[in-house]
């Protein structure tokens, strides 16, 4: 299959990579998260070189916290000399994937009452997508992706939101290890009409995938931004009843379910338990209907 066009790193142009702010903690401890982070958004593996650049620490010490990683497990060393993502951290993951979904089912839930529609949470997981979390539509004909699938983030709703939160530089890189390969006749193939995309989901704040991953499916979704993993919440359904016309309508209402849920998650600086539980949905419906 035609794995689309590949990219070039001066396609980034002027725009510069985001650097997350330091929280307070422990020095060591923040590092060795960061590099791990680096690790991933490098597609899971790279070597200490690439590791510094995209990090800017210092090569003692990217060696120093990579070498006690190996030890413990959590980064293993190739052949080749790079570092790649160890085991322990399949454990971790698979935990972590199991409580994240359980806590966002009851606002999924809910979305899918008040849509109609199929509502998702998704996952950045290296170069791909998985599906963490879906409440089914109450209709009979609805939508389903199974939990723990994995899609190519180009053609998906929640795929372009989470890329739409990303540097430029790194969806170029990202694009370049999997390519654009075309899943429908609407999937975009080519690198510069994506990023043109992205910058359209950044300005209007939802990605919509028309027909791009499947023929006569409709998916429209928000990222869940700032929290400690990727995320994204989308609602998807049957393009002729999940309309052009309905996307303005259910994006605020998607907005919401994620910033809830970040709240929830406890990633602001208020107590997640206070007056945000799933039900605060009921009164965003209310005043849909004014």
């Amino acid at each position: 299959m035609d794995r689309g066009e590949r990219p070039s790193a001066d396609r980034a142009g002027a725009e510069s990579k985001v650097v997350a702010p330091r929280r307070p903690g422990v020095q060591s401890l923040d590092r060795a998260f960061e590099l791990l982070e680096a690790m991933a958004d490098a597609g899971g593996i790279a070597t200490l070189s690439e590791l510094a650049k995209s990090t800017g620490l210092p090569m003692p010490t990217i060696h120093r916290i990579v070498q006690s990683l190996v030890a413990g497990g959590y980064v293993r060393k190739d052949v080749s000399h790079r570092y790649a993502l160890g085991p322990r951290l399949i454990r971790l993951g698979e935990v972590a994937g199991l409580t994240l979904g359980a806590r966002a089912t009851p606002y999924l839930r809910r979305l899918a009452e008040q849509i109609g529609e199929t509502a998702n949470l998704a996952m950045l997981e290296g170069d791909s997508v998985v599906y963490v979390a879906q409440a089914p539509s109450p209709h009979a004909m609805r939508m389903f992706t199974e939990v723990g699938r994995h899609v190519l983030p180009h053609c998906t709703g929640v795929g372009k939101a989470l890329l739409a939160e990303l540097p430029v530089q790194n969806v170029i890189e990202l694009i370049g290890r999997t390519g654009l390969p075309a899943r429908t006749e609407h999937t975009l193939t080519d690198l510069d009409a994506l990023l043109a995309e992205l910058r359209r989901i950044r300005e209007q704040g939802f990605a919509v995938d028309d027909g791009e991953q499947e023929v006569g499916v409709r998916c429209v979704a928000v990222a869940v931004t700032t929290g400690p993993a990727r995320l994204a919440v989308s609602v998807s359904g049957p393009s002729g009843r999940l309309t052009l016309g309905r996307v303005h309508e259910i994006a605020p209402v998607l907005r919401d379910v994620a910033d809830r849920l970040l709240l929830d998650l406890g990633e602001a600086g208020t107590d997640p338990a206070e007056g945000r539980r799933p039900d605060g949905l009921a009164q965003h419906r209310q005043r849909g209907r004014g």
